[in-house]
């Protein structure tokens, strides 16, 4: 299913960063279509001219922008993949920098700019709210509290880290993103790994399966993209969170993939906690602890999600 995605009345000039990863490039190939100009910051040039030929302009560092060059937008999405090798105090030191550090050089080239954009969006993740207890009903808003753990210190350090372009007057969007779910054929994103067990006939429950699993179709994120850079100032300024009104359990999540694909749903034979443990060691809690999270701001502001059901979207991600 295709969506009606329109970004702005008239053609805009954008800084993205992380454009080469999943859902930037998704982003940029939509803003393209409509005839928007993208200035691209990215490490490997190569990889941005494979995927959209002469559409962008590439540059690998900062220092290459002209500060008398005009953007409308910056849409920062920059930053190393969480999931991924164990939570060494190396690792995290470099999930840290992806995002910290590279913010704040945004920052401050905006700073140096000669004229400021009129909005900046920034990603985040809802693991800035950190985890919920197994069987907790409360459903979390933007104003929910971040946590003493590692994958909120995380989303905490680079929303601070964005935070400082609002002194510049540029009206900021943080976008705290649950699980991203895009089409398994371009094998990308979350959703092919975990719809893995399920094909080879398991059912892919993870401990308890009773955790929270809060999730969003990649045309939302870009239709939520979209509809932020239409807003008034006076609704846009602050966090959104970006997931679909439809969060539920890991088993259920599972239990819905399985009558998709069209896979008997097999014996609920769960991945015990303490493999996963001894596997993933702090990163498991990704796995194993969840957060009911609402997309309050969006739904507030008249944001239509195009993917509101699971089972729709994880149809769409499948049949694509």
């Amino acid at each position: 299913m295709s969506i009606d995605l329109r970004f702005a009345e008239v053609p805009q000039r954008l800084l993205v960063t992380g454009g080469t990863g999943f859902i930037g490039t998704a982003l940029c190939r939509a803003l393209l279509s409509q005839g928007h100009a993208i200035t691209l910051l990215a490490r490997n040039p190569a990889k941005a001219t494979d995927l959209f030929g002469s559409k962008v302009r590439t540059v690998q560092s900062f220092s290459e922008l002209d500060p008398a060059a005009p953007f409308d937008v910056v849409v920062n999405l920059a930053g190393e993949p969480i999931v991924g090798p164990r939570w060494t105090e190396a690792r995290k030191a470099v999930l840290h920098a992806s995002r910290r550090n590279l913010t704040r050089l945004l920052v401050e080239w905006i700073a140096r700019a000669h004229s400021k954009p009129r909005l900046m969006i920034s990603g985040s993740a809802i693991g800035y709210y950190g985890v919920q207890p197994i069987g907790e009903p409360r459903s979390l808003s933007e104003n929910a509290p971040a946590q003493d753990l590692f994958m909120s210190e995380i989303c905490q350090a680079w929303e601070s880290s964005a935070q400082a372009v609002r002194q510049l007057g540029v009206t900021l969007v943080i976008l705290r993103l649950g699980i991203v779910l895009g089409p398994c054929s371009s094998g990308q994103g979350a959703l092919p790994k975990m719809l893995l067990p399920v094909r080879f006939g398991l059912n892919g429950i993870l401990g308890q399966g009773r955790q929270i699993v809060s999730w969003v179709h990649l045309a939302d994120v870009l239709g939520a993209i979209a509809h932020v850079m239409c807003l008034p100032e006076t609704q846009v300024q602050g966090a959104f969170n970006l997931t679909a009104p439809e969060p539920l359990s890991q088993r259920e999540f599972m239990k819905i993939a399985a009558q998709v694909l069209k896979r008997r749903w097999a014996l609920p034979i769960a991945a015990p906690s303490w493999i996963l443990q001894g596997l993933l060691g702090e990163q498991a809690s990704l796995l194993l602890q969840g957060q009911r999270v609402l997309p309050t701001r969006l739904l507030n502001t008249g944001y239509s999600f195009a993917f509101p059901k699971l089972r729709q979207a994880l149809k769409d991600c499948v049949e694509r």
